[in-house]
């Protein structure tokens, strides 16, 4: 005999479709989680670039370690993005909130989004490195390769993209497993692919802008991107 109040289902990361125009209104609530405390957004975000640059600088290992960060450090903006969105009080030390809970699953995460970057580089090296094996000119066949170089590359980043974009979200929040979260967030994206069209084509004009004023824009660019990620995960994930 079943007692009450019988326990929530536990998310299965079962996703919605929504209309196109919530593209747009994806980064006009990012803007207003920006607008609740945009000094300490400013400061995070310059921290962050800061913390990037310098792990870049360190050859090899450098570039590697911030691509295994980037799950942990995209869960901190999530948190202080559900704090915005909920009136909080939030800190700079709410960036770390994804050493805190589900830490493992999120190292694991940024162990899967390593990896395929390695593999993925390496494969493009290999097609780049080949189209000038065996040529005297080389420069025609090495443009030819490049470009194959450049198109395989993308290909393979639009499915690795849209697996990583909820996923942090859905191990933060949902307590999800890393690949179950990677399998979800690609799902939910290729679902709605209309309203990603939107937001791709409005973040596109948004970071024109942003890198024209020697970069600056994006010490508030950043902040709004992260603000839609956590809104539209609100909006494709919770609001079903």
């Amino acid at each position: 005999m079943e007692h009450f109040p019988l326990p929530a289902p536990a998310f299965d990361g079962s996703s919605r479709l929504v209309p196109a125009g919530n593209g747009f209104e994806w980064l006009k609530q990012g803007w207003a989680i920006f607008m609740v405390n945009p000094g300490l957004w400013v400061a995070l975000t310059l921290l962050l670039i800061v913390a990037y640059i310098a792990l870049n600088i360190v050859r090899g290992v450098g570039p590697m370690a911030a691509n295994l960060l980037t799950p942990l450090v995209g869960a901190g903006f999530l948190a202080i993005c559900q704090k915005a969105s909920e009136a909080e009080s939030m800190t700079i030390e709410d960036v770390f909130a994804g050493f805190r809970s589900n830490t493992n699953a999120l190292v694991v995460l940024g162990v899967i989004y390593m990896g395929s970057l390695l593999i993925l580089d390496a494969l493009t090296a290999l097609l780049i490195s080949g189209s000038m094996i065996g040529s005297p000119a080389g420069l025609g066949l090495l443009l030819g390769g490049s470009m194959l170089a450049l198109l395989f590359k993308l290909a393979f980043m639009m499915p690795l993209s849209m697996g990583m974009w909820f996923a942090p979200a859905l191990i933060f929040f949902n307590n999800m497993t890393p690949l179950e979260a990677f399998k979800a967030s690609f799902n939910a994206c290729l679902k709605n692919t209309l309203p990603f069209l939107v937001y791709g084509l409005m973040v596109l004009v948004l970071l024109f802008f942003a890198a024209l004023p020697v970069g600056l824009g994006f010490l508030i660019f950043i902040p709004v991107l992260a603000g839609s990620i956590y809104v539209s995960y609100r909006d494709i994930f919770v609001a079903n």
